[in-house]
Formats: structure tokens, C-alpha cells, sequence
């Protein structure tokens, strides 16, 4: 009887081992990595360049899997109830925690994943028309103010990032600013540069070309501080303490991820984002690297799920509006 309770005792720790050295060898085949969002777009960009550096790091081939509609939702989803193996990832927006707000989704976006790592993240730049009457953001809060309603604003469409961003502003400065929703961020921006509109808080990247050339004014940027990009432009936050509204890129992966595919993916990801080559790509595409751990990661998702919550419902938004 000893004797079978030492092969017993053997044979386990056998098993135990050769699991522990399968989860070493991980991944053994390709994996998907879900980007909510057509091909070409940011997000899929910022997703290819680290899909590559996976790819190396791995020895296996990390697929972008473009899973596009109803704001990410879509996609997101798809990778939420994906099998909690390590195969199936996302790389999402800061839009997946905006649709908390404004969708009712079929998961919760914070109790249902495995937060694994943010990226970095993409100011907007509070852009103004040269003819317009505001030269920062103290005059712009002035301006609007004295005249209720008579600035027009454009966004890629009502419950985007960039309408959000504004409808905050609105909320924390006590103005009024008519909301002009176009089909696409670009139709906002031309209509910006030809006088039809007066504002955008329009992505970092596609506005300062236009600054830069003078079509038009920029104001201050939207993170918490100066951007790397243009370090000369203040912050709203400086005139408006406590203001903060940024698109960001991050990867997620289901609940119940084992713990060790987690930190595989922090690890290597933060490495990657460390690469000269990688630095100097995040830059051109104006987002400032943040990095760090998961818990980082779900602390950040959580405020800002809460702070759009907030903000649609007091703004009342609905979609299609």
C-alpha cells in the first residue's frame, strides 16, 4: 500500500510539472489579437506595430482580427466571452469604456476581463477657427459664456470621444455649446477650416498639421499634462482644474486569463514599448506611452467608466441624437 501511494505521489507531481512546463511554452499556436475597429484606422495601426513585436517575441504569428461596428462593441464582445485560454486578446479604445455609458451591453466591461496592460494615450487639441474670437482657453470659457448656445461644435458623430470631451468641458465650465454631429471625425474638421463650425476637440494627430499650417488656432491640449507632441500648448486642465478627456489604446483579454499569460503579455508589452523604433512610431501617431501593470490598467478603466456614466447621464445622450 506505501508503495502505491509513492507512485501515486510521483505520477503527480509528474502531471504537475508537465502543465507547469506546457504554461512555459506558451503560446504553441497562432493568436488572435481583436481590434474592435475597421483596418487603417488608429487603433488598428497602433495594434499592427505591436503585433509584429509580439510575433517576434512569441515565435508564433499574433493576428489582427478586425471585428468593426456599433461603436467597438462588436469586437469588444468578441473578445469578452472569447475562451480564457490566452488566444484570443483585444486591443481597444478609450470608446469601450464610453460604451458603458451609452449601450447596454451584454457584458460588464469591468467585472468580465482581465485588464492587461495600457498602452499609452492620445490628447485631444481644443481647436478654435484663426477668425474666432478666442485666443485660449480663459477667452473661450469668456466667449461662450456671454453668448449661449452660439458656438457650433463638431464631432465624428453624438457619443464619440470627441463629442464627450466637449460635453465635459461644458459641464465643468458652465457653458453652452451647440453640438454639430458629423459622419466621420474628417467632415468636422473641414467644416472647422472653411468657418462652418467655430470648435473642434479633435485628435491630437489629425489637428496639428492644421495648426501647424495656420488653417487653424490651437487652444490647449486635453490630458492631464503637456503632451509631448506640442509642448508649448497648455492643458485645459490649467484654466480648468481637474479636466481630462483622452482616447487611449490598451489590451484586454477575457475573465479568467491565467494569471501567467497576463504577466507574459504585461511583460512583453512593456518591453516593446521601450523600443526606440516603437517610441519614435507612438509619436508620430501623438500617443504618450503609458505602460505599467494590470492593476494600473483596471484602476484607469474604472475611473473612466465611471466619469462617462456621469457625464452622459447628467447630458441625458442618447444615441442617434
Amino acid at each position: 500500500m506505501r508503495n502505491f501511494w509513492r507512485i501515486t505521489a510521483v505520477l503527480g507531481l509528474l502531471l504537475a510539472g508537465s502543465g507547469a512546463h506546457a504554461q512555459s511554452q506558451y503560446p504553441t499556436k497562432p493568436v488572435r489579437l481583436i481590434v474592435p475597429f475597421p483596418a487603417g484606422g488608429q487603433t488598428d495601426i497602433i495594434t499592427r506595430t505591436f503585433a509584429l513585436k509580439l510575433t517576434e517575441a512569441f515565435n508564433q504569428p499574433v493576428v489582427v482580427d478586425n471585428r468593426p461596428g456599433a461603436g467597438g462593441t462588436i469586437g469588444a464582445e468578441i473578445a469578452v466571452k472569447a475562451s480564457p485560454d490566452g488566444y484570443s486578446l483585444a486591443m481597444v479604445s478609450g470608446s469601450y469604456s464610453a460604451n458603458a455609458a451609452l449601450y447596454k451591453l451584454p457584458y460588464d466591461p469591468l467585472k468580465d476581463v482581465a485588464p492587461v496592460i495600457m498602452i499609452g494615450e492620445i490628447p485631444n487639441l481644443v481647436t478654435v477657427h484663426p477668425s474666432g474670437p478666442a485666443k485660449s482657453i480663459k477667452e473661450l470659457i469668456a466667449y461662450a459664456k456671454a453668448n449661449p448656445g452660439k458656438l457650433n461644435y463638431g464631432s465624428g458623430g453624438t457619443g464619440s470621444g470627441v463629442h464627450l470631451a466637449t460635453v465635459l468641458f461644458n459641464q465643468m465650465t458652465g457653458t453652452q455649446m451647440t453640438h454639430v454631429p458629423y459622419k466621420g471625425a474628417t467632415a468636422s474638421v473641414s467644416d472647422l477650416i472653411s468657418g462652418q463650425i467655430q470648435l473642434v476637440f479633435g485628435g491630437l494627430p489629425g489637428m496639428v498639421p492644421h495648426v501647424k499650417a495656420g488653417r487653424l488656432r490651437g487652444l490647449a491640449v486635453t490630458s492631464a499634462k503637456r503632451s509631448n507632441t506640442v509642448p508649448d500648448m497648455p492643458t485645459v486642465a490649467e484654466t480648468v482644474p481637474g479636466y481630462e478627456a483622452v482616447s487611449w489604446a490598451a489590451v484586454l483579454g477575457p475573465k479568467g486569463l491565467p494569471k501567467d499569460i497576463v504577466a507574459r503579455w504585461n511583460r512583453e508589452l512593456n518591453r516593446t514599448l521601450q523600443l526606440p523604433d516603437v517610441k519614435e512610431r507612438m509619436a508620430a501617431d501623438g500617443l504618450e506611452i503609458v505602460g505599467g501593470s494590470p492593476e494600473r490598467f483596471r484602476e484607469i478603466l474604472a475611473s473612466d467608466i465611471e466619469r462617462w456614466q456621469k457625464v452622459v447621464k447628467a447630458s441625458n445622450i442618447k444615441l442617434g441624437g
